[in-house]
């Protein structure tokens, strides 16, 4: 049963209030933003009337937007034509790509010449997701979609049929024993003919459409990175707009896949940040403190010395391409952007994947509500995608991942061969075959990292970084992380695993602590959460569950 459904609570606050619309979209990001804007000017050349909103838990648009990023404005075009014009916040053209082969101690630079395509940035912007989320968001307010900033989509609703008919916010106002306080709002449902869902990478209730309507039967298992950033305003003698460095190597071993950016925007800003491969298998490996270790690295640390930290966070990345993407279609919805996967891990870019997948989903919605239809299913929205650009991308790019997993040397080769070579039309389709969290291997088989103290000036802590996300929950609200089993953290995972969640989690959520009798026992810092769903994805016996806090809650990220 829902809490938003608990009888203590109809009984005492009646029935929530519902609203109809002919779209509802759950998640403000640039998927869910592009398919509000294209449903209404689709709607506007036909002349015709659609109600469309967005949900989005951030307490604003943008406020839990990450990426790295480096934007291609293909799909932006498309959807946007004059976005120029318009004032769009691509305000930085990449003027030079650099790619470094990393040792402990040096580097090699590949000459531009030999590298695939997938690296070269060449028509590519540097930008803020977050502030061209920002900026989508006036567009679409100003074609009449209403946008609803600060509420959290809580549950998924169906019909008799097991249509999906929309979502309801979760409740706001509840304690920590799950009772009502004065401050008390019943969830409110927001019902609709059709409901799309981009909530980004390992979407709460995308997952379980994935789960109830077996959207991933006979794909592929999904499999994901860590992405960590920092946004730091460096010396202008250091500082040359435009440009794009990414790196592979240390301080990662050659077994584990992984890479960094660092991308300069403009006003001395510079982005940088590391992706870990969320299918590694030392237990004793730190995400966090591995990307704190690669700042430290000759051919990095100049950049960043004399410069000042302005922002950090942290965010899963879907990274398992064509293979693993799920049926992306359900009787009245559907998954688009990072709820399904669409993100090219070889050019490390989700952004005009999800705008894309986004205009296809309004395009087939739209049709379907033209001629009168509602509640079944988008096929139309899966056809187009097998024959848009989008697809070719990816199918292009469908071996990177699977090569890459085999390690740093092999990967390397094979990703040349397969990219350069074949140009990704290589005669066969690599798969993956496990899942992230069953990947890690007992502590006893696997030697412990030590890593180095921070210096607060170039590398930092979990609890000062987290600081700088802006992050915040309501105090008093239930917890949003929760255990199916307690016994298992101390049981299982610090038995045999050597307690992973206190290194996977870049936020210092989980910290195995002593009890006053002596006895391990797992604290959740649930305030510390910057939703970045790593836990979710990592945990080795899956028994951690992540639901949607509080409207509102979470980081608030500026300008990352």
């Amino acid at each position: 049963m829902s809490p938003s459904q608990n009888p203590q609570f109809l009984e005492q606050f009646g029935p929530r209030e519902a609203m109809e619309y002919d779209v509802v979209i759950v998640g403000g990001g640039p998927a869910g933003l592009a398919a509000a804007i294209q449903l209404k000017q689709l709607a506007a050349r036909e002349n015709k009337d659609i109600s469309v909103c967005v949900l989005e838990k951030g307490g604003e648009l943008g406020a839990h937007t990450l990426s790295g990023a480096v934007m291609d404005p293909q799909a932006l075009t498309e959807l946007i034509p004059d976005w120029k014009e318009r004032g769009a916040p691509l305000n930085t053209p990449v003027t030079e790509d650099r790619f470094l082969f990393l040792t402990e101690t040096g580097s090699i630079k590949t000459p531009n010449w030999m590298l695939p395509g997938c690296f070269q940035n060449h028509g590519n912007y540097v930008i803020s997701l977050a502030n061209v989320v920002r900026w989508l968001g006036q567009q679409a307010e100003a074609l009449g979609v209403e946008i609803f900033p600060g509420f959290a989509a809580a549950e998924i609703l169906f019909d008799e049929q097991c249509a999906v008919v929309g979502v309801a916010t979760g409740n706001m106002g509840v304690d920590k024993e799950g009772k009502p306080t004065d401050a008390f709002q019943l969830g409110m449902e927001l019902r609709a003919k059709y409901t799309l869902f981009a909530e980004g990478a390992r979407g709460n209730l995308g997952k379980q459409l994935i789960s109830g309507y077996q959207l991933d039967k006979g794909r592929d298992p999904q499999t994901y990175g860590i992405g960590l950033k920092e946004l730091w305003e460096i010396d202008p003698a250091k500082h040359q707009q435009g440009l794009v460095i990414h790196t592979a190597g240390w301080p990662l071993d050659s077994s584990t896949y992984g890479g960094s950016f660092l991308y300069h925007l403009e006003n001395n800003q510079v982005a940088v940040g590391y992706v870990v491969g969320l299918a590694y298998e030392n237990p004793y490996l730190s995400p966090f403190e591995e990307f704190q270790r690669y700042k430290t690295h000759p051919a990095i640390r100049d950049f960043f010395e004399g410069g000042k930290r302005l922002s950090y966070g942290a965010r899963a990345i879907t990274a398992g391409g064509l293979q693993s993407l799920p049926k992306l279609t359900f009787p009245g919805g559907a998954l688009i952007g990072c709820d399904a996967g669409f993100l090219n891990a070889s050019r490390i870019k989700g952004s005009h994947a999800a705008i894309k997948s986004g205009m296809l989903a309004a395009q087939a919605a739209f049709e379907a509500l033209n001629a009168g239809r509602a509640q079944d299913e988008l096929s139309a929205y899966s056809s187009a995608f097998e024959q848009s650009w989008l697809h070719e991308e990816l199918h292009v790019a469908r071996n990177f991942k699977p090569w890459m997993s085999k390690g740093l040397y092999t990967g390397t080769l094979m990703v040349g061969i397969d990219q350069v070579l074949f140009r990704g039309k290589a005669p066969w389709t690599l798969h993956h075959t496990h899942a992230d969290h069953e990947c890690l291997k007992p502590a006893a088989e696997c030697t412990p990292i030590t890593y180095p103290k921070p210096d607060n000036k170039l590398t930092f802590d979990r609890l000062s970084s987290v600081f700088i996300s802006n992050t915040n929950h309501t105090e008093h609200q239930p917890a949003h992380l929760t255990l199916k089993d307690a016994a298992i953290p101390v049981g299982v995972n610090l038995a045999r695993y050597a307690g992973p969640e206190s290194r996977y989690c870049p936020a210092g959520v989980y910290e195995y602590v002593r009890s006053e009798q002596g006895e391990d026992k797992l604290q959740i810092n649930a305030q510390n959460c910057v939703h970045c769903k790593t836990c979710d994805i990592k945990d080795p016996t899956q028994n951690i569950v992540w639901v949607t806090p509080e409207g509102g809650g979470g980081p608030n990220y500026p300008n990352m």
